[in-house]
């Protein structure tokens, strides 16, 4: 064989040794700013907070982590790798099982198990599991949890009417102790349930009144999801903003200029016997 021959044959096989090797574990600073999230992912980072946010509630890379519906997997990217060497990373997503699924879900679905598929030395020690009605209420192994997380989605859960069984469910899920953190969009305080489902915004006397009747305590608030320049007053809701701009080209640097959400960022804890 002639030596260049030989030389891309090592090169190809080194290639696939580098593929296999484990990754190094890295800070959650390191995890952030990885080569490998997605550029658009990371463009949010200025509105999203995750080093301030994941310090914010305690997540340790030896921890089990719970994240509800990562859909796209904007956390995913962050936290799997982070996770991977000594603790547990749980997907917990839409619950599949529901005759009546909506097909956006299952689409997200099935990308974000591609995505898994398709870089398995980032992803290959997520536990996808499932969670929501009719039947889907344990995300993990029940008291296995060190932290469930759960970014913007408790009005989802709101328009469905099962916002208390999700509590439940994370409470379940969670060991004493355990800390359940919960980052959504800020509703002004005395907005009703009606419109809180309509525009997407939820406050936070709502979201603290549902933890605590699951049997959680408020242990922490954050500002570090802050947006004053949101006046949470748009026609479409919280949609209205980006990343979703629902408008379309309608006052769209008007829309940017305001940036994300308002968000409370909350930190519960379950308590010991």
């Amino acid at each position: 064989m002639k030596p260049l021959a030989v030389l891309s044959v090592l090169a190809a096989i080194l290639a696939g040794c580098a593929s296999l090797m484990p990754m190094p574990e890295p800070t959650l600073e390191e995890a952030v700013l990885a080569h490998y999230r997605t550029p658009e992912f990371r463009n949010r980072d200025v509105y999203r907070h995750p080093v301030e946010t994941l310090a914010f509630f305690g997540v340790q890379p030896d921890m089990t982590v719970v994240e509800v519906w990562p859909s796209a997997g904007w956390y995913t990217e962050i936290l799997a790798p982070y996770l991977r060497s000594r603790g547990k990373y749980y997907a917990a997503g839409f619950a599949l099982s529901a005759p009546d699924t909506p097909k956006y879900r299952q689409d997200v679905a099935a990308k974000f198990s591609a995505r898994l598929r398709a870089q398995p030395e980032l992803y290959d020690r997520v536990s996808v599991t499932e969670l929501g009605p009719p039947d889907r209420w344990q995300p993990c192994p029940p008291g296995s949890a060190d932290v469930v997380l759960t970014f913007r989605n408790v009005h989802n859960w709101m328009n469905g009417g099962y916002e208390a069984q999700m509590f439940q469910a994370f409470h379940a899920a969670l060991k004493p102790g355990g800390v359940l953190g919960v980052v959504e969009h800020r509703a002004k305080p005395g907005t009703s349930r009606k419109e809180m489902q309509k525009s997407g915004y939820v406050t936070e006397a709502f979201v603290i009144k549902a933890a605590e009747r699951a049997g959680f305590r408020l242990a922490e608030r954050s500002e570090v999801n802050a947006n004053p320049k949101d006046t949470k007053d748009h026609p479409e809701g919280v949609w209205t903003l980006p990343p979703a701009l629902r408008l379309g080209d309608k006052d769209r640097d008007k829309y940017l200029a305001i940036g994300e959400s308002d968000r409370m960022t909350l930190k519960f804890v379950k308590a010991k016997p």
